[in-house]
Order: structure tokens, then sequence, then C-alpha cells
């Protein structure tokens, strides 16, 4: 990002910065609309605290989510056609919500509401390039007093809706969208550097550039600070009005008004905390905003209380309680300091990142403003939990604590770094100065790599070994983590009904098949990730993600109340652990030379495989006791053969919290990044032109997305057709044999060629399914489940011995490849070519495969909906196997195959695997 062009004129630097607050000001008071509105809406239809706090926090969702994609598109295309563009899409969505009647009409409504929060990314990049740095603070705070239109509609809409009604609220707050997008149109210029950038003729850095900063932790404290500062700010002013309400009995007007008495310092004197920090410096704002907020949160999370106090002279008793007219003044004060603190984050911004203001500010922002989604949600469970409304505060207080504690430890690391020659030179004591100093002892490796050179022997006996061993070792618990969070569902599902969750068959594959298909899709964009972040940041940050869903499953399965739309997008958080197998695959990939790559990427994929096996054997266990005691939660009553049973399902989730926190905590201080680990994407993205990567994509997905697949639906499956039979207690051997046959059985492809085994395989497969069929068909046979049972067993062991045998033949298809596509290339160009487009394939085709656990558990809900059983879904896989075995002997393993003469001239000579999954 540059600053301001030298030609941009006064006039219009002025009009660009009026019109853009005016703008975001609109998009704000559209942004927050739910707020009021949505106090209606929840009396029509009797929403509970948790659903109404998931109703107001939905825009809030697609607002922050989609600001980086805006903020990249400002920087490529200018602020002011993204801007607009914003603006008409929200206008459509706040229009067509007048129209919708049901709670889900509502959510989906809301999503599109949710667009107008996305303008900020867009304005900050737009306005910050009309300014120098020296006054990028000041304009930036005026822009963002745009958030005063939170307080517009909670002065306006109050007015409206009593009189015309909620939907009326909705068309008049489109309208006014759509008449700002026409105004600020007509009444801006395009930035000065697009105009620049236009006139010599160069083009937009891609988006891979963009995002290229993101991989810098302090981005990350950046965000922490606004997911309380602005993130916060959001949710209070959503949550406050029905806080007002259910405390202090006002009327909803009023409680619109107090209310106001929040949102307006929180936005107004955004502008001045701009100014403070242009003249004092961000930092200092930062330290009197968060120790100011700490008091005040302090102060607002005491709940009314009694006292009794036993004298020496008698009893005394006295009540304390904060009252309306302290509780607006305190309230006012937190929303002051917010608005300042705001302005100080975004004072930094550019001036540490000025080439990537709009991706850096739109993640800023993006964390910022999930902070508005998340805290409403946990404010109405902390109420469900407590029964405290002051709960909200509570949460706040420790929120601004670690945020504070971490800006002071980040700072007193940088005055130390800066200081460090002198602080070295003193001794431990005072007393010891002028003493002979002590011998030091060598300083240990840092946590970024700089020279590592595992190709070199005597680099890599000496201390690569034992660092890439020790990421290894590290990065297989993470992974085995991240498949157990994949599969809980697998688990879950299967047990919803007992606990009083009313939810139609079609609806549990739905709930089993979502983790595959959000993981697989993940997979996709984790497979870049590691060179952009660093991968020590990434699988900390990976595996702190899996604490979402792991969190969400606990506390949502304990209210048969939780609406359906809940557990869905439970459901697809559970794919953040899917997608972690393509980054920590990609990650561990750089530390080990080509000798040794194929073992230990292995034993990275086999055993976080285990994953699977793991939660299918612990959950059914788990949720049979209380070992979380009362912090765990009450257990549900279910019908068992002596009575009652307690069952805590919620456990299924919580088990995983200490494991996924210590896993995280052992990632960050224990594994490194190295800085030579960059790929680029545009020489990894020639294998979309190779027929071969579209094959072996087909191919894995009968594999590997068999292996998957199975593995999420088996327990439902089981659970649908044998009722009477506690499958769940053997689901975990399904995956188990899958894993260990995998890691079993590399030496057949090894000894007799990938494809051949591949065949093998397939068959195998194909028998499975037939024997599946066969005992489906005589279930009320005794001995019928036996007999199923079996017939999955030997599937997923065929499945393991095609996951190994498919990766071993992607090398040597790329090997053999290049002397056709690379004729005058010498051998080593070609072998490094081979490996790089292998080592793509093998990512992107894992991607690929993984959409296996999608559509298995979703085919046996569809069959049995349509049909009344799954044979129909069987049959198809059957059939798609038939095409995997004639595709692999077509192009493969029969006489004149690409790896026909390969695998018959070398039998005994291994062929290293790019990877194992």
């Amino acid at each position: 990002m540059m600053s301001a062009h030298p030609d941009a004129a006064a006039a219009d630097r002025r009009v660009s910065l009026v019109m853009s607050t005016l703008a975001f000001t609109v998009c704000f008071a559209v942004w927050t609309i739910f707020s009021i509105i949505g106090i209606r809406v929840r009396q029509e239809l009797g929403l509970s605290e948790t659903q109404f706090g998931l109703l107001v926090g939905t825009p809030i969702l697609t607002g922050s989510l989609i600001r980086i994609a805006l903020g990249v598109w400002t920087d490529q295309y200018g602020g002011r056609p993204v801007l607009v563009g914003t603006m008409v899409s929200a206008a459509i969505a706040t229009f067509l919500l007048s129209y919708a009647h049901t709670y889900p009409q509502m959510l989906v409504a809301a999503l599109g509401v949710g667009i107008a929060g996305g303008s900020f990314a867009a304005g900050v990049a737009y306005v910050s390039r009309w300014f120098p740095p020296e006054r990028q603070g000041t304009a930036l705070g005026i822009f963002g007093a745009g958030n005063v239109g939170a307080a517009v509609t909670k002065f306006l809409a109050p007015f409206v809706l009593v009189a015309y009604g909620w939907q009326t609220v909705a068309q008049v707050w489109a309208g006014a969208l759509v008449v700002m997008a026409v105004v600020f149109w007509f009444t801006t210029k395009d930035d000065p550097v697009l105009v620049a950038r236009r006139r010599e003729g160069r083009k937009a850095p891609t988006a891979w550039l963009e995002l290229e900063p993101l991989k810098n932790v302090q981005v990350w404290r950046f965000a922490l600070y606004y997911f309380f500062v602005f993130g916060a700010f959001v949710a209070l002013a959503l949550w406050l009005p029905q806080y007002l309400i259910k405390v202090y009995g006002v009327d909803i007007r009023a409680a619109g008004m107090i209310a106001a008495a929040f949102s307006i310092p929180a936005s107004l004197f955004r502008a001045y905390g701009g100014h403070l920090s242009d003249t004092y410096g961000a930092r200092r704002v930062l330290y009197w905003t968060f120790l100011v907020s700490i008091l005040a949160t302090f102060v607002l999370s005491y709940p009314p209380t009694d006292y009794v106090v036993h004298g020496a002279r008698g009893t005394a008793a006295f009540h304390m309680e904060m009252g309306l007219v302290p509780f607006t003044v305190t309230v006012f004060v937190l929303g002051f300091f917010m608005a300042l603190g705001k302005a100080a984050v975004y004072k930094h911004i550019p001036v540490y990142y000025p080439q990537h203001v709009g991706a850096v500010g739109g993640l800023v922002g993006m964390i910022g403003g999930l902070g508005g989604f998340v805290l409403p949600i946990l404010f109405g469970t902390l109420l469900d939990l407590t029964g405290l409304w002051t709960s909200c505060f509570m949460a706040l207080f420790l929120l601004v604590g670690g945020a504070l504690l971490w800006m002071h430890l980040s700072v007193r690391r940088m005055e130390q770094v800066a200081a460090g020659p002198v602080l070295d030179a003193l001794p431990p004591f005072p007393e010891m100065q002028g003493m002979p100093a002590p011998v030091r002892a060598p300083k240990k490796e840092g946590a970024v790599l700089t020279d590592w050179r595992p190709e070199d022997v005597a680099f890599w006996a000496a201390k690569g070994r034992r660092i890439a061993r020790r990421n290894l070792w590290l990065s297989i618990p993470a992974l085995l983590l991240s498949f157990a969070i994949w599969q809980v569902w697998s688990v879950v599902v299967a047990k919803l009904p007992l606990v009083g969750f009313r939810f139609t068959t079609d609806q549990l594959f739905w709930l089993a098949a979502l983790p595959g298909l959000s993981g697989a899709t993940l997979r996709i964009f984790y497979s870049f990730m590691v060179p952009i972040f660093g991968g020590r940041l990434w699988t900390t940050l990976a595996t702190w993600s899996l604490m979402i869903p792991a969190l969400g499953i606990g506390y949502a399965v304990q209210s048969p109340e939780t609406p359906y739309a809940v557990f869905l997008i439970l459901a697809l958080f559970c794919g953040f652990g899917g997608g972690n197998f393509a980054s920590s695959m990609a990650n561990i990939s750089f530390f080990f030379p080509k000798a040794e790559k194929g073992n230990a990427l292995a034993l990275n994929a086999g055993l976080g495989n285990l994953g699977v096996s793991v939660v299918q054997f612990v959950v059914p266990l788990v949720i049979t006791a209380g070992i979380f005691g009362w912090v765990g939660g009450d257990p549900a009553l279910v019908k068992g053969p002596a009575g009652p049973t307690p069952l805590w399902m919620q456990n299924a989730g919580f088990v995983f919290v200490p494991f996924i926190a210590l896993s995280a905590f052992a990632a960050w201080f224990g594994m490194n990044d190295i800085a030579s680990a960059k790929a680029s994407f545009a020489d990894q993205a020639v294998i979309f032109r190779r027929r071969h990567n579209w094959i072996m994509c087909w191919l894995y997905t009968g594999t590997f997305g068999s292996f998957i697949g199975y593995s999420a639906g088996f327990p439902l499956l089981a659970k649908t057709l044998f009722p009477d039979v506690n499958a769940l207690q053997f689901a975990f051997l399904g995956p188990l044999v899958g894993a260990l046959s995998r890691s079993g059985t590399g030496w057949l492809a090894d000894r007799y060629g990938g494809g051949r085994v591949t065949v093998g395989a397939f068959l195998l497969m194909m028998a499975g399914v037939c024997g599946v069929l066969w005992f489906i068909g005589a279930k009320d046979q005794p001995h019928a489940f036996t007999g199923f049972f079996l017939s999955f067993l030997l599937l997923f062991f065929a499945t393991g011995v095609g996951n190994a045998s498919t990766f071993q033949m992607i090398p040597a298809i790329m090997g053999s490849e290049m002397a056709r596509l690379m004729p005058e290339a010498d051998a080593a160009t070609r072998a490094r070519h081979a490996a790089t487009e292998a080592a793509a394939i093998t990512g992107f085709t894992s991607a690929i495969a993984a959409f296996g656990a999608f559509f298995i558990p979703k085919s046996y809900g569809t069959a049995i909906a349509l049909t009344g059983g799954p044979q129909a879904a069987l049959w198809a896989f059957f059939g798609f196997y038939v095409t995997c075995v004639v595709l692999t002997w077509a192009v493969y393993t029969r006489k004149g195959g690409l790896l026909h003469d390969i695998e018959r001239a070398r039998r005994g000579a291994p062929i290293h695997p790019a990877a194992a999954e």
C-alpha cells in the first residue's frame, strides 16, 4: 500500500473521507439491525436465549468472514467499486429479510444482511490511500466513527418498529443503503494509488502476495486487541437492549436510548482516538484502554449480592447492586475507551504494513467482527448455564485481561531484544559487577530455522535428524486429534436420539456427512498455508481451531432445544480437523531428506489416521461417566436394560479439550519454521493440466475416500439397520484395521508394484460390498450383524492397502511422464520437476478424496429416504469400484500401460511414495 499520491487534491480527500464515513455509518446501522428487530422477532417465534444470540450474531459472522476477501479486492481493484457493490448486495438481502417468517429463514436472511459489515475492510484500505502516514490515524479514526450507525439503529428503529412493525424497519434500512450507494458512486473518485497504477500500466498484486503478511504473529496479536475493542463493542451493542429490559425493567424505546449511551461514545470518539494515537502513540492509548476496561468490566460483572456480617456487636446485613444510573455511566466510560482502542489498533496497520493495508486490515477486522458473532452466543450460553446476567461482563473481564497481558509481554520482549547487548553484559546480581564474567552456554536453536540442509549428510547427522524427528513427533498427536474431531460426529449422531433430539434419519446422516464436505474443501486451501504462515504457527493455529467444535459440541448436546441449525454449523466446524491433514503433511515434508521422506510422511499420516479409531473407541466410554464433575454439566437419563441410565453426551467434545490445549502449546513451543520453506502456487498449478492428476484423484477417492466415508457412516448405518446391537463398541475396529493395514502392507506395493496392488485392493472392496449387501438382505437372521461387520472389516482392510499403493503410484507415474514432457531436459531437472509435481498431486488428491467423508454418509441417508434402505448407495459404490479397476488396468497395469514395464522390471526395488495417508 502506498501513501497518498502528491497530486491528490485536498477537496477530493475530504469528500472521500466524509462519504466513506457516511457509507460506513449506514452499513453499520444495517449490520446491527437485529439488536432492535431481533427482540420483536424473538417474541413472535418464541426463541430461547441461545437461539436469540445466534440470530443477532449471524450477520456479524458474515460481515466478519468476508472482510479479508473485501480487503484484498480493495487492494487489487480499488475501494470505490467494492464499497458500492457491498452496499447494493446488503440492501437486497435486507429487503428480502422482511419476507422471512420462520427461524431458518431468518438465519439465512441474516447471513445476507451481514454483508454490510464487510464494508469496514474496504473502507479502511480506501481511506488510508488518500492520506500520508502522519495523518492516517486521524483519518481512519474519523472513518471508524461510522460505528455510530449502531446508535442510529437504537435511536430510530424502536420508533419505526412500534409504529409500523419490524418488516418496515428492514425495508427502510435497505432503501437507505441503496440511496447511499448511489450518492457515494457519484460523489467520490478512485483512490490515487489505483489511478497511478492504471496510468503506469502496473498489474494489481495477486491475492497470495496480499496474504503474505498474515503469517506474522504480530498481526494476530492486533486481531486479539480488536476482538475486544471492536468485537465486544458489537456484542454489547446487540446485547444491551435486552439486558436493560430484563435487568432494569425498562421498555424497548428506553432500552434503545440507554444502549446508545454506550454505542455513541464507542463510535464518535474513535476519531479522537485516532488523533491521540497520532500525537502520543498507539501503544500508550492501548495501555489506557485495557487498564480502564479491566476496571469497568470488573465493576459491571459483580452480580446483585446480599451480605451478612457477623460482628462483635451483632449482625449487619446489606445489599450490593449496581443501579441503572451508575450502570449507564460505567458503560459510557467503557464505550469511550473502546473507541480510543479501536483507533489505536488501526493506527498500527498502515504503519507496519503499508503495502497490505487491505489484507491485514481485513484479517484484523474479521477477527474483531467474529467477536461480535461469538460473544453474543457466549453471553446467551453463560446466562443459560449460570443464570447470572452479569456473566457477560465476567467473560469480557477475562478477555481484556488476556489482551493486556499479551501486549505487555510482547512490549517487554521487544524492549529486551532492543537492549539485548547491554542486558547480556550485566551479571545475574548487582553485587557480581566487577567480577570475572561467567562462561555463557550457547543459545538454543531459534524457532525459525534459517539454515536447513536435510540433504547434507553431515548437517543431517549433526542436528538435522534430531530437529526433524522432534517436529514429526509433535505433529503426529496434533494430526491424530484433528482426525478425531473430524470424525466425532460419526459417534455423536448415533446417540442424539437417545438424549431427546428428534431429528430424522436423513438429518442425522447430514450431520455425519457435513464434516467431510467442509474438511475436504478446507484441505484444498490448507495445502498452501504452510509456506504463507510457517509450519509452527499454522500447526498451532490449526490445532487451537479444534477447540471450537470440541467446546461447541459439549454445550450443544446438553439441551434438546438446541436448534438443528446449530448442529449443522458445528458439523461444518468439525471440518477444521479434516483440513489439517493437508497442511500437516506439507509441513513435515519440508523437514526430511528424500531418503527418509516417505517413511516420515507415512508415520505422520498413518498414526494421524488412528484418530478415527480413537474417537470411535474413546467416546462411547467417556459418555458413560461424569469425568468432569459439576464443570461438565448434568447427564441426560436414557432408557437402559436396568432402568434409566445417565449419559454425559457433552463428554464427546469436552474430553478432547485438554489434549488439544496440550498439543497446541507443544506445537508452539517445540516446533520450528523453516525460512526456506516457500512454494509457488504457480509452480504447482501445472498439475491441473496433467491428466494423471485427475485419474489419481478418481482412484484415491476410491481408496481413502472410502476409508474416511465408511468411518463416518458406519456407526449410524449399523445403528439404523441393527438397532438391538450396540455397534458403537465395535465401530473403532474398522478404522483401526484400515490404518494398520495401510502401515503394514506398504511392502506389497514396493514388491509387486502400486498399480497391480491397487487393482487387487479394489477387487477386495467389491467383494466387501457384496458381503455387506448379502447380510443386509438377511439382517433378520441370526448372526447377520456378525457377517455385516466382518464384511465392513474387509472393506476397511482393502482401503488401507489401496491408500498405500495409490500414493506409491504417483511418483512412479510422474517420473515416467517427465521423459515425455521434458525430452530436452537433463536427468536432474526431470527428477526435480517430477518430485515437485508428485508432491502437489499428492496434496490435491488427498483433498479431493476427502469428499468421500461427505458423499458416503449422505448417500446412505438419501438412499434410505428414497428407498427405505441403503442398498442403492452400496450398489453405486460397487459400480464406482468397477470403474476404478478398469481405469487402473487400462491406463497403468495392462501390457503397454504406463507402469507395466516399471513394475515388472523392478520387482523388489522399492519405489518411495511421496506421502501416505
